[in-house]
């Protein structure tokens, strides 16, 4: 049997919702069908071996309403897009297909996230309407190691294939330079290629140079001319044809002076193509660059589950695969164990590092009935734990999906070049065909009207617009990495400057994520070294990091560590421990209670050491109390500084941990925290972060730990502190290499200076195309002025990515601003 939801639509009245229930019950091999007329939706059980989901779907048509099954969402990887017109085309391919519900394509992750009805419409349609259009579209399966590293291996292939092609453009590109504007300058050049003594080889040799720029580029032209003869043409189709037109018209130049006529030879312009060609390259090299890296993240995620469980089968310990392991098994894990997969104590008693999911330093005490989390580490004793969820349904799976979704879905702000490319693209086609026919039509010459052809063409060619973004971003993201900031993408940097709502993790962001002894509070005449001497006596060994904390304090002090002669440790409350013939309960206020020692005026003061986000541990000898050991997550030096910085700046800051609000509200009053998100529990750290954005602001989450990775991605801007874990630099889109807090209003800081040198570049990039192209339709001419020759055309362009270049080394000047 088979249970299915299915959507109906133009139900009015419960008289509705009974004709659509008679109508599906009818059929053979329907076992019950129910609508709910509030939310136009069936529920229909059925044998899928005597009736399909599309006789049920025609049963309800025939009965006067509309049924869409309930819709699928798949991943697809695509393959060769360059701008945001292929986004575009893509977009508009897959959404003309009939029960395609949602389309979305991400250029920076290369994915297509499709929802559409499974009844009317298969992977394989998706992929054949991508493959129309001139791509390539291939399901995700899911995750695995061996796809991750393939992936990782194509990219790194991808990056390497794209240097090469710049090295070898730019090798050929920049003699070629020299030779066509050198001697404009009065640069000196050889006599046999100087133009005024010998055309022939002035010409001949920039032909050479240019051939080879154009061949290692082919690439270019075969994905500009085949998307542009399918009707979609894209930034790669106008970089085909400008250099096309530029190095076809400097071979006609060429072939006129070979003919006798050496002024041709003030109209070459091979050097346009060329180095058009090798700045393109070096754009799409920096783009690529900079991807994010998500099948890092990904595979570190599953690198912590162990490969193996041991399990109890037929009264027998055996060890068997990770994939094994059935939901009922009583699984066995002893002392520094992994745990393979979530579950529920039904023996033994331990302390559970969860760090690495949780964020929180502190090992959990676990007893039978309390649950435990798959990849967690067992501490100090040895349990048996029934176990309730395995495979995909674990804790960190749910993390790595959580992260996949995130990273996989599309970026919240497209960039601004590709935005403009799209549009500009067919428009300059269109008007250089029209110019040049119009002219043509006018009665010029079929040379006449080429020329003006051309110059749009070349003037027009997107070089300024494909330089505008990568040479911000490079420069940018240089002075971010000086400053202690690694901006991972140029999408990371638009984002940054519109942050309004900075969510910060506690545990190693906020604070140190170390336990340390904060206050020593004696009493009954006892000193605090002596106090302090005593508690890591009893503490030695120990693995708790509160009872380390006390150890290590007293190493701090250099005090004696005195002899222990009996230990007993008292779950859930403390220890007993015999030294010196004193006997020394140390534990929480329940031990005390438990044993009936007053605390006297020490209750009051504990309850303030609380308040502070402190943990007090007290301490009796011999049934009298002797004080108290405060032991505490300290706030780090600068988060004060930073955050107040923030809101100087109007950003709002959020503090998210899973601690109790008592402790979450004490560490908040420290550092100025606006909103506290506290007993957040891991799995919710994403969602918490998304009902922030469906507030309508643009969030960022600063964290550490591998707990913090689906919200990382989730955010607008992730952000990682350089001393956490892998996983959450890779998630992250920024990662703060000092693991100082002030690099966060750095970075903010840093994307508003690289955003506004972004806009100007493309500004003038534009600019320059827009005043030039009329002029190079021929306005001039048409009305008694100079006709634009192609020569003028590419100084023009020429001269505008000079510009740009300039204009975004002034970002070499960046300094962060104090308050």
């Amino acid at each position: 049997m088979e249970t299915k939801t299915v959507k109906i639509e133009g139900m009015t009245c419960a008289s509705c919702a009974q004709t659509v229930e008679k109508a599906t019950n009818k059929l053979q091999g329907v076992s019950e069908s129910s609508v709910n007329l509030a939310t136009e939706k069936l529920h229909v059980d059925f044998d899928e071996n005597e009736v399909s989901i599309k006789d049920i779907q025609e049963a309800i048509d025939k009965a006067g309403y509309k049924a869409i099954s309930d819709a699928e969402t798949k991943t697809f990887s695509v393959s060769g897009m360059t701008c945001a017109s292929c986004v575009q085309t893509i977009e508009r391919a897959t959404k003309k297909l009939d029960g395609v519900i949602e389309s979305d394509v991400n250029l920076a992750t290369e994915k297509m996230t499709i929802k559409y009805d499974s009844s009317a419409l298969t992977g394989s349609d998706i992929s054949n309407a991508v493959a129309s259009v001139g791509y390539e579209a291939h399901e995700d399966i899911g995750s695995s190691s061996e796809d991750v590293d393939q992936d990782r291996e194509k990219k790194e292939k991808e990056i390497k294939a794209l240097w090469k092609r710049f090295l070898i453009s730019a090798i050929f590109a920049t003699p070629l330079l020299y030779i066509a504007m050198g001697h404009m300058v009065g640069a000196p050049l050889p006599k046999f290629i100087n133009p005024e003594f010998n055309p022939e080889a002035f010409a001949l040799s920039q032909l050479v140079l240019t051939l080879p720029v154009v061949y290692v580029n082919r690439s270019i032209y075969s994905i500009g001319f085949k998307t542009l003869f399918r009707g979609h043409p894209n930034m790669d189709s106008l970089i085909a044809l400008g250099t096309s037109a530029a190095t076809l018209y400097g071979i006609f130049a060429t072939i006129m002076i070979y003919s006798g006529n050496p002024s041709y030879a003030n109209e070459l312009y091979f050097e346009t193509a060329a180095v058009i060609l090798a700045l393109i390259m070096l754009g799409k090299y920096l783009e690529t660059l900079t991807k994010g890296k998500t099948s890092e993240a990904i595979k570190k995620l599953m690198g912590l589950a162990p490969k193996t469980a041991k399990v109890i089968r037929n009264d027998q310990e055996v060890e068997i695969s990770i994939d094994e392991v059935v939901v009922g098994d009583i699984v066995v894990v002893k002392p520094g164990e992994k745990l393979p997969v979530d579950g529920v104590v039904v023996e033994g008693m331990t302390a559970v590092d969860e760090s690495m999911l949780t964020g929180e330093s502190i090992p959990v005490e676990k007893n039978a009935g309390d649950k435990v989390i798959g990849a967690s580490i067992n501490k100090n004793g040895s349990i048996q734990y029934r176990a309730t969820k395995v495979g995909k349904d674990t804790a960190l799976s749910q993390i790595i999906k959580l992260v996949e979704d995130a990273q996989g879905s599309k970026a919240p702000i497209a960039k601004m070049a590709d935005i403009i490319s799209g549009y500009f693209v067919p428009i300059v086609i269109g008007l250089a065909i029209i110019s040049g026919l119009a002219w043509y039509i006018g009665g010029q010459t079929g040379l006449f009207a080429l020329t003006i052809l051309i110059s749009v063409l070349v003037i027009a060619c997107p070089c300024a617009l494909g330089l505008a973004t990568p040479t911000a971003i490079m420069i940018g993201t240089g002075k971010g990495a000086e400053n202690g900031v690694l901006i991972k993408s140029g999408v990371a940097l638009e984002a940054t400057q519109k942050l309004q709502t900075i969510v910060f993790d506690k545990t190693g962001t906020i604070t140190e994520g170390k336990p340390i002894v904060t206050d020593i509070i004696t009493a009954n005449g006892i000193s605090e070294d002596e106090l302090l001497s005593l508690a890591a006596s009893a503490e030695k060994g120990s693995e708790h990091p509160l009872g380390e904390a006390i150890v290590k304090g007293a190493e701090e002090k250099q005090l004696e560590l005195l002899k222990t002669a009996a230990f007993n440790a008292i779950p859930g409350h403390g220890i007993e421990v015999t030294i010196d013939d004193k006997q020394l309960l140390l534990g929480n206020k329940k031990l005390m209670t438990d044993q009936a020692i007053s605390l006297g005026s020490l209750g009051e003061k504990s309850d303030q050491l609380a308040n502070e986000g402190k943990t007090p541990m007290y301490i009796s000898i011999n049934g009298q109390i002797a004080g108290i050991i405060a032991v505490a997550d300290t706030v780090k030096e600068n988060s004060v500084k930073a955050i107040e910085k923030l809101h100087h700046m109007g950003i709002e800051v959020a503090m998210i941990t899973g601690d109790n609000q008592r402790t979450a509200e004490a560490i908040a009053k420290q550092v100025g925290i606006d909103r506290v998100l506290s007993e957040v529990l891991p799995e919710d750290k994403a969602s918490e972060v998304k009902k922030l954005q469906e507030e309508g602001k643009k969030v960022a989450m600063v964290g550490d730990g591998i707990n913090d990775a689906p919200a990382l991605a989730q955010a607008d801007v992730g952000i990682a502190i350089g001393s956490g874990t892998d996983v959450a630099m890779e998630s992250a889109d920024i990662v703060l290499m000092r693991s100082d807090l002030m690099d966060v209003p750095t970075a903010v800081q840093l994307s508003k200076a690289t955003l506004r040198n972004i806009k100007q570049n493309l500004f003038w990039a534009f600019a320059y195309n827009t005043a030039g192209i009329p002029v190079a339709m021929g306005i001039l001419f048409l009305f008694g002025g100079p006709l634009l020759s192609p020569m003028f055309a590419a100084a023009a362009m020429s001269f505008s990515s000079v510009s740009v270049l300039l204009n975004a080394l002034r970002l070499k000047r960046f300094k962060p601003t104090s308050l």
